[in-house]
């Protein structure tokens, strides 16, 4: 299955190349968070394609008829599982708590409690297809892969089990920024994950 994975910066230029057909082969758009809402609706519209995303530490909370919060034509995936295709689909918004009351900001602690709520499903997936997770999208990065020391951009330890309790093939993030084409600095292998940093975005062909 082939994905456009986008995060944390609109890059304009993905407009032009929908036009031009370079895209015409995604399948799935996913978002990783920290993006304008209208932005990830117009590469639907472009695209025609499925759009599975979770929220990020600068996106709006969610209400349910406030379209302001949600974009409209895509599925927002925090705390919440699909399958697409034949692929097994996750998701966990949010970052670090590093300001009071910050929207889509969680303590450790607190992340763990919301990673849990997802175990009913997972279990089912495993009863049903014989794993948990293929796929894991997230908006923070796992503590100690791909995040940082500074307050805001420490990773959360709940993906870390997360990764390791599901074993996904694929793990998709934003939140920390790489700005060099780096790919050993944006893709790393954690206990046989392949977790990848999608800012601005990434092509991906992802396999079973």
């Amino acid at each position: 299955m082939k994905i456009l994975a986008v995060s944390d910066e609109a890059v304009e230029r993905l407009y032009s190349l929908c036009n031009n057909g370079y895209f015409d082969d995604i399948e799935v758009i996913i978002g990783c968070g920290d993006l304008p809402y209208p932005y990830l609706e117009n590469m639907v519209s472009f695209l025609n394609v499925p759009l599975l995303y979770v929220p990020g530490n600068h996106d709006p909370e969610y209400r349910e008829h406030d379209a302001k919060t949600y974009a409209e034509g895509g599925s927002n995936l925090d705390l919440k599982l699909m399958r697409v295709k034949t692929f097994l689909i996750g998701g966990l918004g949010g970052s670090i708590r590093y300001r009071p009351n910050g929207t889509n900001q969680h303590s450790q602690t607190d992340a763990y409690l919301r990673a849990f709520k997802l175990l009913p499903r997972l279990l089912l997936n495993r009863i049903q297809y014989g794993r948990y997770l293929d796929i894991l999208i997230t908006h923070s990065p796992p503590f100690g892969v791909h995040d940082d020391d500074t307050q805001a951009h420490t990773g959360l330890k709940a993906i870390n089990w997360l990764i390791q309790f599901t074993k996904p093939r694929y793990h998709m993030h934003g939140h920390t920024h790489f700005y060099r084409n780096n790919l050993e600095a944006s893709e790393t292998n954690y206990r046989g994950t392949k977790i990848i940093n999608v800012h601005p975005y990434k092509v991906l062909d992802v396999y079973h």
